[in-house]
C-alpha cells in the first residue's frame, strides 16, 4: 500500500512536470528544446531523490518504531519472569521462616529438659558407678543399678546430641534465609532497572511515532496490539503448563530438541521451504516462517496431543489481527506447538480435541499481521516460546 501510493505521487509528479514542458515545448526552437530537456531531466532527478529520500526516512522511522515496540515487549515479558521470581522467592523465604521458627521452638524445648536433667543432677549429687556397685546388696542388685546409670548417661548423651544438631540445623536456616533475602533483593533491583527502561524506551517511542505518517501509524497500533495479544497468549498457555505440572507433582523438563519426534507442519515440505532459518529472524518474532511454495498447502500436527487454542483474532472492525487463524496444541510434556496465520476459515480443530501426529488442522495462509502467505510456526516451553528449528526434521 505504501509503495502503491509513494509510486502514484512519484508518477503524478513527473507527469506534472512532463506537461509543462510538452507545453512550453510546442513554440520552443530546437536549442531551446534541447535546454528545457536537460532541465526536465534535472528536475526529475531531483523529484525522484527527494521521494527516495523521503521514503527512506519513513521507512527509518517506522524501522525505529518497530525495534522499540518489540524492545518494549521483551521488558514487559522479563518484568513478568522476575514479578514470578519475586513471588517464589517469598514463599520460599515465608517457608523458610516458618521452619525455622519451629527449629528454633524444638531447640528452646530440648534446652529446657538439658537444664532441668542439670540442675535434678546438681541437686541429687553426682553419683558414680562406685557408689552403685558399693551400695548394691548382691551381684544382681548391682547389674540393675548399672544399667539404670547406662541408660540415664545414654539419654544425656542423646538429649546433647540432639540439641547440638538443631542449633547447627539453626545455622544453616538462617544462612539459607540470608541468601534468599538477599536474592529477593537482587531481583527487586533488576525489576526497577527494567522499569526505567521500559520507561525510557516508551518516551523514545513516543518521539518517533510522532514522525509516522498516518498509515504508519496505523501500522504501529496493529504492531503494538499484536505485541499485546502475545503476550495474553503467553500468559495463558503459561497458566495451562503450570496447571498440568502441577497435577503432575512437579515442573517438566522436556526432552532434548534431537528426540522430540516432530514431523514438518507443512504436509508435503520440509525445512528447504523455509526461507530464513535463523531465530529469531527479526527483533520480536517468535517462531519461524515457512514461505516457499506453500499456497494451498496442509498444516498438519506435529505430534500428537490435545488443542489448547482454536480461534481466529480480528480487531473491533471484524478485520484479521495478530496471529489471525491460529491453533495452539498441547503435547502434554511441558511443550506447545503453535500455528498461526492459517487460510480464513480452514482451521479443522477445536478446542479441547485430541489431535493424532499428522493430523490435518488447517490450510497455509496469510491472515492476521500477516505480508504474504506462510505458516507462522512456534515451539513454547512451559509456555514460552524458544527456537524451533532444531525440533523440526
Amino acid at each position: 500500500m505504501k509503495k502503491l501510493r509513494t509510486k502514484i505521487v512519484a508518477t503524478l509528479l513527473i507527469s506534472m512536470v512532463i506537461m509543462q514542458y510538452s507545453i512550453i515545448s510546442l513554440a520552443a526552437t530546437k536549442s531551446q528544446l534541447k535546454s528545457q530537456q536537460s532541465t526536465l531531466n534535472s528536475k526529475i532527478k531531483e523529484t525522484q531523490a527527494n521521494l527516495k529520500e523521503i521514503k527512506a526516512e519513513k521507512s527509518s522511522a517506522m524501522k525505529e518504531v518497530e525495534n522499540l515496540i518489540s524492545q518494549i515487549s521483551e521488558y514487559e515479558s522479563e518484568i513478568d519472569k522476575l514479578n514470578d521470581q519475586i513471588s517464589q522467592t517469598t514463599a520460599k523465604i515465608n517457608e523458610a521462616q516458618s521452619n525455622l521458627n519451629k527449629t528454633i521452638e524444638e531447640y528452646d524445648e530440648q534446652e529446657r529438659l538439658l537444664n532441668e536433667r542439670l540442675v535434678l543432677m546438681y541437686e541429687t549429687g553426682e553419683t558414680s558407678y562406685l557408689d552403685f556397685m558399693l551400695s548394691s546388696k548382691g551381684l544382681t542388685d548391682f547389674i540393675s543399678n548399672y544399667y539404670l546409670v547406662s541408660e540415664l548417661t545414654q539419654y544425656d548423651s542423646e538429649l546433647l546430641e540432639q540439641i547440638q544438631a538443631k542449633k547447627q540445623s539453626i545455622e544453616e536456616q538462617k544462612a539459607s534465609l540470608e541468601n534468599s533475602k538477599k536474592e529477593l533483593d537482587t531481583t527487586k533491583a533488576s525489576k526497577e532497572q527494567k522499569q526505567t527502561q521500559i520507561k525510557n524506551a516508551k518516551a523514545s517511542k513516543d518521539a518517533a511515532v510522532a514522525k509516522l505518517s498516518s498509515e504508519e501509524k496505523s501500522t504501529q497500533q496493529e504492531l503494538e496490539q499484536f505485541e499485546a495479544d502475545k503476550k495474553a497468549i503467553t500468559s495463558e498457555l503459561s497458566r495451562i503448563a503450570a496447571e498440568e505440572a502441577a497435577s503432575r507433582g512437579g515442573s517438566y523438563i522436556p526432552g532434548a530438541p534431537s528426540s522430540s519426534g516432530y514431523i514438518f507442519p507443512v504436509a508435503g515440505c520440509s525445512k528447504s521451504n523455509i526461507a530464513n532459518k535463523s531465530y529469531p529472524s527479526y527483533r520480536g518474532h517468535t517462531g519461524v516462517d515457512v514461505n516457499i511454495g506453500v499456497v494451498g498447502k496442509t498444516v498438519v500436527a506435529v505430534k500428537a496431543g490435545t488443542v489448547a487454542i482454536s480461534t481466529a483474532l480480528r480487531s473491533s472492525s471484524g478485520g484479521y489481527r495478530s496471529y489471525g487463524e491460529y491453533v495452539v496444541i498441547n503435547h502434554h510434556n511441558g511443550t506447545m506447538t503453535l500455528y498461526a496465520h492459517m487460510l480464513a476459515g480452514s482451521r479443522r480443530v477445536s478446542a479441547g480435541q485430541s489431535v493424532s501426529q499428522g493430523q490435518a488442522i488447517g490450510t497455509v495462509g496469510s491472515t492476521g499481521n500477516s505480508t504474504g502467505t506462510h505458516l507462522h510456526f512456534e515451539v513454547r516451553i512451559n509456555g514460552s516460546p524458544v527456537n524451533p528449528i532444531p525440533y523440526l526434521p
